[in-house]
């Protein structure tokens, strides 16, 4: 199938020039440089709110929910000011202790948009409803968990999501979709299988939001796919971490580099979902069913394993050592295409291999809805 145009994706009432999502990366993957960056070439770019206070390196256990809420501000701002006048989402993760303290800051901060999931948003209705501004994006790996946010909503708030976030566990790198490991490989839960089924669904209720897909995505190739599919949009989380506005350290970055496809394995969260992430020395002693004895730093999930059992590992703290670049202490959270990552891209050379040159005349972003997407003839 050749497509004729790229689809329009429109948010609520953001329509960025390319449809296009960064996903969110935490901890601080997808901070203020990278999000601001991505917003600023025409696309949506996601800060990740999951633990952004360790930024601060202030924080502890007894005011880790706190400096989160200082630092969300505070990195929304940065972020704004490199956006320029670009769409900015923020990636809240309902599995987290302090989840609606983050989805109230991200809005104080001014926030565009918020996508929501590692659990399903039947809340985020009721935590948005001073801020109607803010679009609302539930991410999901079912129909059947779509259809319960929609049917949940409409009868508790009288609204519906702005769209749907369909990510695969079956290429997606981080915190997966389905129950436990045996199910991340499931067919029924591929983008082949559940855009479509969605997209349907989703006319047969006269329901007109966009749905857009995530997990595996790396190419040109692969986005148009995803648009034969039926979806108006793609989100892609590995491409961007390796950037060059990235803001992970650069032995993360360089990891990604060197990675082969036997690097990538599957693991057990404390938090009681599968993860893809690449075969650090941390996660081959995890494998290997080696006991921690570090403390709990933050308190961070709703649910962990390991802070009640001392079993698997302290999330937070391999995050946080990955983010600085401490291979040997580090989880990086990856998607099963890390291995294509062969080079340190800018943001702006990337969307120039998705879309054509970033510097043609009228290819600018647009934080609200006042222009349209640029057609682009598929190659």
């Amino acid at each position: 199938m050749i497509l004729d145009k790229l689809p329009t994706l429109k948010i609520g009432q953001y329509t960025p020039r390319f449809p296009v999502i960064q996903g969110g990366m935490g901890v601080l993957i997808s901070g203020p440089s990278l999000s601001g960056a991505v917003a600023a070439e025409g696309g949506i770019g996601t800060l990740a709110t999951v633990g952004i206070g360790m930024a601060t390196m202030t924080c502890n256990v007894d005011n880790f929910f706190k400096k989160n809420v200082e630092a969300l501000k505070d990195f929304v701002a940065k972020a704004r000011e490199k956006a320029k006048g670009g769409i900015l989402a923020a990636n809240c993760m309902c599995a987290l202790q302090d989840y609606e303290q983050q989805v109230r800051a991200v809005c104080e901060a001014g926030i565009d948009i918020i996508i929501s999931g590692a659990g399903l948003p039947l809340k985020l209705p009721e935590l948005t409803r001073d801020f109607p501004n803010v679009a609302l994006v539930p991410i999901v790996s079912s129909l059947k968990a779509a259809s319960i946010i929609v049917r949940r909503w409409m009868k508790n708030y009288g609204r519906s999501p702005d769209a749907f976030v369909v990510e695969t566990p079956n290429s997606a790198g981080g915190h997966l979709g389905a129950a436990k490991i045996e199910q991340v490989d499931d067919k029924e839960l591929s983008l082949e299988t559940v855009i479509p089924q969605l997209v349907n669904w989703l006319k047969e209720i006269k329901l007109n939001i966009p749905v857009i897909a995530a997990g595996g995505i790396f190419d040109r190739n692969e986005m148009l796919h995803a648009f034969e599919l039926g979806a108006s949009g793609v989100q892609m989380g590995t491409r961007f971490a390796a950037s060059v506005e990235g803001d992970a350290s650069d032995v993360f970055k360089q990891a990604y580099v060197d990675a082969k496809p036997e690097d990538v394995v599957l693991i057990n969260s404390p938090c009681g979902l599968p993860g893809r992430a690449l075969r650090s020395p941390m996660v081959e002693r995890y494998l290997r069913h080696e006991d921690r004895k570090d403390p709990c730093i933050a308190n961070c999930l709703a649910h962990c394993v390991y802070r009640a059992t001392h079993k698997t590992f302290c999330i937070a703290r391999a995050l946080i050592q990955a983010l600085q670049g401490n291979w040997e202490e580090g989880l990086f959270f990856c998607g099963t295409n890390v291995w294509r990552v062969n080079k340190i891209q800018t943001v702006k050379e990337i969307f120039s291999d998705l879309f054509g040159s970033a510097d043609e005349p009228g290819n600018k972003s647009c934080r609200q809805d006042t222009k349209k997407n640029i057609d682009a003839v598929s190659r």
